[in-house]
């Protein structure tokens, strides 16, 4: 009930009471007309609860940052009384709102909502409830909704970065050809080819077979792009509104550009998530970026391991790895000893600071001694 519902009992009271007090008929006259107004509130109202009905549905599972999608609604009910139009309790990104169905009885009334999707992850989104109210506005019933739409996923959108460079004398050729001259891993043999080295003859099986035949050796892949990721709770971005999201989207999408500009050459990308929600994406096909964006978008953000022990754990990939990217929202003396480890270990590095304050005078000795170390630093600000 609601409260003038509330009211009009207390007139109802009020009346019989003056009426049974005073003998006057227009009391209870009042007092009959406001308990037929609760009657019919109250019928109509639990009639349309009754019989009310809601679906829904998403016009995509998942869309990019930054575009739109759809919700599809269908709700109606079978009370031939008059009600008020019903509201539906709306949720997405965490925000609520309502919006409002013709009251007509006997039909599905359709609406179709947009849904912006401003930040990177998956959220709920659909109806939590319906409220129905009665014409005179004196009692509200909510029809619970099962959230049968589903959960919208926010994939990052990749942009422009500059290509990360391997370090000297390492893009995979100089790698090849120490293997192919490397008599003890011959992968089989085939036919001498005229223009083949001398050096790759097998005697010992050309006399046998009596025919020349040349040694093939395994063809070595090429190396690694390792992408960090910091995905502990963002650092920053509480004077800014919606900061932290923002700090999140833009540490998904920096990773996103970083393994598409990867994959597009074939290159291998490997990028291990150590947040609350476990993973490893790894391929050097551009047909799985999808996947990858799904992975980030899923990702929580938050309860993830220490970055700086994130970085020594990583150090064991660094004998196949040619290019180390590290992205995070955060930049101390731990981090800064470990992009050092790793730097030193050989592979070159280049480190993301995602960040609404790059000037800030503290970072700047950190980011002085990973120049020392060559290694490269940029900076992300968030959109």
């Amino acid at each position: 009930m609601t409260r003038r519902g509330l009211a009009a009992v207390a007139a109802l009271v009020t009346s019989a009471v003056c009426a049974l007090s005073l003998g006057n008929a227009l009391y209870l006259y009042i007092a009959i007309l406001m308990a037929l107004v609760l009657l019919y509130g109250f019928i109509s109202c639990f009639w349309a609860r009754r019989t009310a009905f809601c679906r829904q549905s998403l016009s995509a599972p998942s869309v990019a940052r930054g575009e739109n999608a759809h919700l599809f609604l269908q709700a109606g009910h079978r009370c031939p009384l008059p009600i008020a139009p019903p509201r539906g309790e709306f949720l997405f990104e965490g925000q609520g709102g309502d919006c409002v169905f013709p009251p007509a009885p006997f039909r599905t009334q359709e609406k179709r909502l947009p849904l912006n999707a401003r930040h990177v992850g998956q959220y709920p989104a659909g109806l939590r409830a319906l409220k129905i109210q009665d014409i005179f506005g004196l009692f509200q019933m909510k029809l619970r909704l099962e959230n049968t739409s589903g959960a919208l996923t926010v994939l990052p959108r990749p942009f422009d970065i500059e290509k990360p460079r391997f370090t000297l004398g390492d893009e995979g050729n100089a790698a090849l050809s120490r293997t192919q001259e490397d008599y003890n891993a011959p992968e089989d043999v085939r036919a001498y080819r005229p223009g083949d080295a001398m050096k790759r003859i097998h005697w010992k099986l050309s006399s046998r077979k009596r025919e020349l035949l040349v040694r093939r050796f395994e063809t070595p892949a090429p190396p690694d792009t390792l992408i960090l990721l910091d995905c502990d709770a963002p650092l920053g971005g509480e004077n800014v509104n919606e900061g932290k999201e923002c700090l999140r989207d833009a540490l998904c999408e920096t990773a996103v550009a970083v393994a598409r500009l990867q994959m597009e050459d074939g290159s291998p990308v490997r990028l291990p998530m150590y947040g609350a929600r476990a993973n490893e994406f790894a391929s050097d096909n551009i047909a799985h970026l999808p996947l990858l964006q799904d992975m980030l978008a899923c990702q929580p953000f938050g309860s993830g391991e220490d970055f700086a022990r994130v970085l020594n754990l990583e150090l064991r990939r660094m004998r196949r790895t040619g290019a180390t990217v590290i992205i995070t929202t955060r930049l101390d003396a731990q981090i800064v000893e470990g992009v050092t480890r790793i730097r030193r270990m050989g592979p070159s590095a280049r480190l993301y600071l995602v960040t609404y304050t790059p000037d800030l005078p503290e970072l700047l000795p950190y980011v002085t001694r990973l120049q020392h170390h060559l290694v490269e630093v940029c900076y992300v600000t968030p959109a």
